[in-house]
Parts: structure tokens; sequence; C-alpha cells
């Protein structure tokens, strides 16, 4: 039996109340950028940490090593910032005036 079907397994011996917890959940895996209102004013993070998407953009502008940044940022993992660098390519313009912004401050 493979992941996927014992994780589909698994999910659906939950409690109905909690498969939606459970779907959201198994999204987030697959796709570690968040966007939550009244989290990091909103802006594009890494799953479930207070980490925006523009810094970390930011941080790779200024020829930072994606090894330092994993040093810097413990709780990130490779495939976050993979994500973040494909969330970037994908909004770049967005990403582009966060970091202007944050400039500005």
């Amino acid at each position: 039996m493979n992941r996927r079907t014992q994780l589909l397994e698994a999910i659906a011996s939950l409690p109905e109340e909690l498969v939606d917890q459970a779907l959201n959940y198994v999204q987030m895996l697959q796709n570690p950028i968040q966007i939550t209102p009244g989290v990091c004013g909103g802006q594009a993070r890494i799953r479930n940490t207070r980490i925006p998407v523009w810094i970390l953009v930011a941080y790779r502008q200024q020829d930072a090593p994606d090894e330092e940044l994993l040093a810097n940022y413990p709780g990130l993992t490779a495939d976050d910032l993979s994500a973040a660098w494909d969330y970037y390519e994908q909004n770049r313009d967005q990403i582009d005036r966060e970091i202007a912004q944050d400039d500005l401050t």
C-alpha cells in the first residue's frame, strides 16, 4: 500500500468534523506558501511561520545562499525555499513592491 492510499484511508477514518482540518493540513504540506489575513500583514509566508516570502527573496537578492537562510531559519526546509522562489517567480511584482515598501520604513 502506498503512502497516498494510507493517508486517504486515515483521513476517511476520522470523524467528519476533522476531515476538513486534515485535508487543509495535507494541502498545506503540498504547498508551504500561505496567505492568512491578519498574519504578517496578509503577505505570503512560509507555512505556519511568520516568515514572509519577501524577506527570503530580499536576502537572496543580497546573495545569501540557501544554506545560510536554512541556518538562520532552522524551521525552514530546502522545499520551503524552493516554494518561496517559485512563488516569487509567479508573483514578482507583488514581492518586489513588498521589498521596496520595507526599504522605505
